[in-house]
């Protein structure tokens, strides 16, 4: 059995104090059964239980205009839920890709990636209202992040951001009463054109038909 210390000369009593280790030196936390601080405590037993347990995180976030990025690692297991996450305000008509996003972890130590583009938009209302917020696209990615295997990275939930240089704009207006009566205009002249169509065909064929008939007779 091992008995797991900090090099700083300061002994890890509990297993907290190891998964603390842990953390400050970048290592993935994979077998506590290993460890007498934790077998004893009966951490495994524990995780156990709280495996079908969560966490709810919601809230408003102010960031710079920068590359940047959000980062969720409570712990081993990274299955996850992600029910709305936008860039500012919603509009009318706009899609936030990633809300309803539901991901179960296969195995532990999993790491998550959301690149995400974001585009700055400028919405404007009928009454004039101007509204200022983002859309955005995004790529997932997901691989296994154990350091203890000599994998990259740390297990987690990774949203990475960047914003695009261009700006979209979309303007909201009603269609005038002429412009919806010439639709409707142009709508029955097809008709009409279809309709008398399908009745010189049907005509033409039948005079065929008939002529046909009478040099047999």
């Amino acid at each position: 059995m091992v008995r797991w210390c900090l090099c700083f000369c300061r002994c890890c009593n509990t297993c907290d104090d190891v998964r603390e280790a842990y953390r400050r030196r970048g290592w993935a936390f994979k077998n506590p059964d290993t460890i007498e601080q934790c077998k004893r405590e009966g951490f495994s037993q524990k995780m156990q239980e709280q495996k079908n347990e969560g966490c709810q995180v919601y809230g408003f976030l102010e960031v710079n205009k920068v590359r940047d990025g959000l980062c969720c690692e409570p712990a081993a297991y990274m299955t996850h839920y992600i029910k709305h996450l936008s860039f500012g305000r919603d509009y009318p008509g706009i899609v936030n890709p990633l809300d309803g996003t539901d991901v179960t972890a296969q195995q532990a130590s999993m790491m998550f990636q959301y690149f995400v583009k974001v585009v700055p938009t400028v919405y404007m209302k009928v009454d004039g209202e101007v509204v200022r917020t983002n859309q955005f696209s995004v790529t997932g990615h997901e691989k296994i992040a154990n350091r203890l295997l000599g994998d990259q990275g740390l297990p987690g939930v990774f949203v990475l951001y960047e914003l695009s240089p261009m700006m979209v704009k979309l303007t909201e207006k009603h269609r005038s009463f002429t412009h919806f009566l010439t639709g409707v205009c142009a709508i029955v002249g097809g008709i009409f054109t279809v309709a008398g169509f399908i009745d010189s065909l049907i005509y033409h064929s039948a005079r065929a038909i008939q002529k046909k008939l009478r040099k047999t007779t």
